[in-house]
């Protein structure tokens, strides 16, 4: 009798820790709180901030002689991936958060990956369960149908690339003038190099060179970006050192490699030499030609720069005739292996910096001497986390606009998409699976000025694709 109610005890207390298990695992958030708040709760309870944050929140055991270089390395491997700081902010304080934190934590509920085991057989009830996911997945559903004023509603709201819009509120007489003016030879010190020169329109706004010719036939350091669709990109340049397509424009005119003219007011004595200029800038502008009439001016034009209904776009809208289930299943691979966390929004891309070789060693596989362009944000911040990383490319039109990467060494797509799969997500693509994302970039190809974008570099001899001509 003593052995049965011993048996007995026993039995109700392993339930009863089972049940407690149950529900610490299951829990979820108060139904009452605004699903932002529900987020906020389950990222807190999961442990983000323990590993993705530059002040981690380490657990007591962090310091225990076995556990600490496991903790150390998870953490500092986390931060080094994602700071989750900005995300957890704009939760607290109700503020929009950016669409690229939202693609990376909706995509790591979906897939489970966080926190990980060693993690949550720690700290019962982080672990990510279907109630979470759903709630995670419900939020990003609900930020993008709110966030994005682009009529795209119903079962593809929730999807994180956007159609491209058409332009609007342009000043016609500013971008006619800009127009001109990034055309024109004279913003450089010997009258050969305009905007143009490195980003023709003609070619899917890029010059289709490793790097780009400057002025004497001095070299660039880093490969053109296209300027198509750059009105999207929340910062220029690759390492982010403009803050808007205006600074943008001011930069190249006195770069000593690109235009090397010593100044604005250089340049300006040769305008107010034009007397069409002089009259455009006197209607336009109060004070006629200067520094910031001059780079408002080629804002305004690039602002016109978009290329919306692309056959992805109109699918994207509805049309389900737009697009094969090729290019569905490229997208449905561009989407699981990652691509669509950094890659999104109308550009897919421009809205977050990111590490180049995330998953694995890029640098020392490429071989090639590592120059201040590979860098990338680091040469303007100097913070040891920002080197090696980039403002994330957009790619629409990338059939149009090779060679890729911001050094320019992947000619084509298949070999861009490989590798950035290898060294970005650590997947090694079959053949086939290659073939169905480059036909999804294909589709992103759109129209500028209600004409199909293409490339003139595609036809003729006009391009040497020779790789070595093209790496020297």
């Amino acid at each position: 009798m003593k052995k049965f109610r011993l048996l007995l005890i026993a039995t109700l207390v392993v339930a009863v820790a089972l049940v407690v298990a149950y529900r610490l695992v299951n829990t979820t958030p108060n139904e009452d709180l605004p699903l932002e708040k529900r987020v906020l709760a389950i990222l807190n309870d999961g442990g983000c901030l323990s590993c993705h944050s530059a002040n981690p929140d380490l657990p007591f055991y962090a310091s225990l002689p076995v556990a600490k270089s496991v903790v150390m390395k998870d953490v500092n491997e986390g931060y080094r991936a994602y700071d989750i700081e900005p995300l957890m902010e704009a939760l607290r304080s109700g503020t929009l958060p950016n669409p690229v934190d939202v693609a990376k934590v909706e995509k790591v509920a979906i897939d489970k990956r966080m926190p990980m085991a060693k993690y949550y057989l720690m700290h019962w009830g982080s672990q990510m369960t279907n109630a979470k996911r759903d709630i995670i997945v419900e939020w990003a559903t609900d930020y993008r149908t709110a966030y994005y004023a682009d009529g795209l509603y119903g079962e593809r709201a929730g999807e994180p690339i956007r159609p491209i819009q058409p332009a609007t509120n342009i000043d016609d007489r500013k971008a006619k003038l800009g127009f001109e003016l990034y055309h024109d030879t004279r913003l450089s010190v010997d009258n050969t190099i305009s905007c143009a020169s490195c980003h023709g329109l003609n070619t899917g706004g890029v010059d289709n060179k490793q790097y780009s010719d400057g002025v004497e036939g001095r070299m660039g350091g880093v490969n053109a970006p296209t300027v198509y669709n750059a009105v999207y990109n929340f910062v220029q340049f690759w390492d982010g050192r403009a803050r808007t397509l205006a600074e943008q424009a001011a930069g190249p005119p006195l770069n000593p490699v690109e235009m090397a003219s010593t100044s604005f007011d250089e340049i300006i004595a040769k305008l107010e030499k034009d007397d069409l200029y002089v009259a455009a800038f006197n209607s336009i502008y109060g004070d006629g030609i200067t520094e910031a009439n001059i780079t408002d001016a080629i804002e305004e034009f690039e602002r016109t720069l978009v290329t919306p209904n692309s056959a992805f776009d109109r699918w994207l809208l509805g049309d389900n005739s737009a697009i094969g289930e090729e290019e569905l299943r490229g997208y449905a691979l561009f989407k699981e292996y990652n691509c669509a966390t950094c890659h999104v929004g109308a550009n897919l891309g421009g809205e977050s910096y990111e590490l180049m070789g995330l998953r694995r060693h890029y640098f020392a596989d490429r071989g090639m001497e590592l120059t201040i362009e590979d860098n990338g944000r680091f040469k303007e911040t100097q913070q040891e986390r920002d080197r090696h990383r980039f403002k994330v490319p957009g790619l629409r039109n990338i059939e149009l606009t090779w060679p890729y990467y911001h050094d320019g060494t992947r000619l084509t797509m298949d070999e861009a998409v490989r590798d950035m799969a290898r060294y970005q997500s650590d997947v090694d693509l079959t053949d086939d699976e290659v073939e169905s994302i480059v036909a999804f970039l294909r589709s992103l190809t759109g129209e500028y000025n209600g004409t199909k974008l293409t490339n003139v570099n595609m036809y003729g001899e006009i391009f040497d694709h020779d790789h070595d001509h093209d790496h020297e």
